[in-house]
């Protein structure tokens, strides 16, 4: 999957438009590597009997490596006590937006953090830290998702003793970001109005993962003819315990009940510990 659509031939990884060392992956290359030594000698033992050969099979995750970062960051952010969102979506969607108005919300009870995820540019970022917010921007060049030691090192540039959320937004891709835990506490997964009622059905393991599922735009579900029951349905189809919030970041609606989930997820985790 990720070698059709580009992680197979990274391109340089920057934070803060400043290059980092290579990110966690165990994918194999899809080609072979012609090695042809010479020998100065020739071996023509014949030992006179066969030697039995045993194949040994080795199975381990292509996700090992990350997923023991992802463990490492769970752990420090737990330490800090710090909720931490895995906000992934379609490009366009409204992410940055919509994060935008809820970093306004939860201000000053919450203090909110961000990562933000792109191929290219900082413009996400730069429209985030109008809000006062302290944001640090990946840029991936051909990579179309985040990895957990991209975040270890990008959250490393954040004050995060003085945070209370962390907000990771992840590459605009319906696929790939569903495959990498992050060390996040929720994953969010953003369904906008202007994209059809069918998402949950063609990448379901984006929305079979997300804890909470956020319709958005819902301010033109009318011009675009949006079909709000079916997309419930499909969701419910796909993931019925996820946390459903249908709201719109430009005019308000829904805003509040998702900014209380926030706070009351906040809550809990302060409580557990």
């Amino acid at each position: 999957m990720c070698l059709e659509c580009g992680c197979g031939r990274p391109g340089p990884t920057k934070i803060d438009g400043k290059p980092v060392d290579g990110h966690v992956h165990d994918h194999d290359h899809g080609h072979d590597h012609p090695h042809e030594h010479e020998h100065p000698h020739e071996h023509e033992h014949d030992h006179g009997h066969e030697h039995p050969h045993r194949e040994i099979e080795v199975h381990q995750s292509i996700f090992a490596a990350n997923d023991r970062q992802a463990e490492r960051n769970r752990g420090t952010f737990l330490a800090l006590n710090l909720l931490v969102l895995n906000a992934v979506s379609s490009p366009g969607s409204g992410k940055t937006t919509l994060l935008a108005k809820t970093i306004e919300r939860l201000s000053p009870a919450l203090r909110t953090g961000v990562v933000v995820g792109d191929l290219e540019t900082d413009n996400d970022a730069r429209r985030l830290r109008t809000t006062g917010a302290p944001v640090v921007q990946i840029s991936t060049g051909t990579l179309c998702h985040l990895d957990a030691e991209m975040v270890s090192k990008a959250a490393a540039k954040l004050p995060l003793r003085e945070l209370d959320v962390l907000v990771v937004e992840n590459v605009g891709n319906l696929v790939c970001p569903a495959e990498f835990d992050l060390g996040e506490n929720l994953r969010i997964a953003l369904l906008s109005v202007t994209e059809g009622e069918d998402k949950p059905l063609k990448y379901p393991p984006l929305f079979r993962g997300a804890d909470a599922v956020l319709v958005t735009k819902t301010d033109l579900s009318g011009p675009c003819e949006f079909d709000r029951g079916a997309a419930l349905e499909n969701l419910r189809r796909v993931n019925p315990k996820a946390r459903v919030f249908e709201l719109s970041a430009k005019s308000g609606a829904g805003m509040g009940a998702w900014c209380d989930f926030l706070r009351e997820s906040r809550a809990a985790l302060a409580a557990s510990r």
